[in-house]
């Protein structure tokens, strides 16, 4: 049944290392990305349920076609890697702001990830240190707020902004979004 459920999360395009037979972390990301794409319980859990849902699934469509982007869906908290030719390639559980106020040198600010068009203008190797934590490979869309791994990637927005990833993908996908790669965030919302 596993082996079965991670070709199939592959076949679909959800990011995970490989079809192993054995029910991982990157499985278990998988799986949660899936069950946010289509709206089931967020529990990162196979079971008979789960694999039948896998078996009739279609790929999920991007927002936007014919240029490779990125999209983040705030709403289902995913993302997408678009390719040119329109195909959400791999797909990603993310976890952005929490929406809670937080203090950040002595300012209070509202953990927010804001929706719009960004370039990625900035790409760091390995872990940056700021003033709100640790930041994995991080990818700077628009001032401080970053695609980033971190080892905490809930099935909910945790974040103070930034847009959280798996770490087992962290470095990978820097690799695969040049600085200038497009970043399209929506909350349902964006036209």
């Amino acid at each position: 049944m596993i082996t079965e459920a991670q070709r199939r999360l592959l076949d679909l395009g959800y990011w995970i290392r490989g079809a192993d037979g054995k029910w991982g972390d990157s499985s278990r990301h998988g799986l949660i990305a899936f069950q946010k794409v289509e709206r089931r319980a967020r529990t990162g859990k196979l079971s008979v349920s789960e694999l039948h849902a896998l078996k009739t699934a279609a790929r999920p469509a991007p927002r936007e076609r014919g240029f490779a982007h990125i999209e983040v869906d705030l709403r289902r908290q995913v993302l997408f890697m678009v390719d040119a030719d329109g195909t959400v390639s791999k797909i990603l559980p993310v976890s952005s702001g929490n929406g809670k106020p937080f203090e950040i040198e002595g300012e209070m600010d509202v953990a927010v990830t804001p929706v719009g068009r960004f370039k990625i203008y900035r790409k760091l190797p390995g872990w940056r240190k700021s003033p709100l934590g640790l930041l994995y490979y991080p990818s700077y869309i628009v001032g401080g707020i970053a695609i980033h791994g971190n080892p905490s990637v809930p099935a909910q927005p945790a974040s103070h902004g930034c847009i959280r990833i798996p770490m087992f993908a962290s470095e990978e996908f820097s690799e695969l979004t040049p600085v200038g790669t497009q970043v399209i965030v929506y909350d349902n919302t964006l036209p």
